[in-house]
């Protein structure tokens, strides 16, 4: 679903370098290693590694609280 979708990919690489750009002072560690987008339908799961990223679209299968 998310081959050549190049709008999606440029809005969450624009996420990703957002995200980036929060770095802990004196760490070389990347600020996060997974990073969820999460809709009302579906949840993207962004993961990078080395100079990839990797992007994969799930159901969100969430479900109401329960009340008691």
């Amino acid at each position: 679903e998310l081959e050549n979708d190049e709008h999606t990919a440029g809005v969450i690489m624009q996420m990703v370098r957002t995200a980036c750009r929060f770095r802990l002072s004196g760490s070389s560690d990347a600020p996060f290693k997974r990073m969820s987008v999460i809709l009302e339908d579906f949840v993207y799961a962004v993961t990078v590694s080395g100079h990839k990223v990797f992007v994969v679209k799930r159901h969100n299968n969430q479900h109401d609280p329960i009340s008691v």
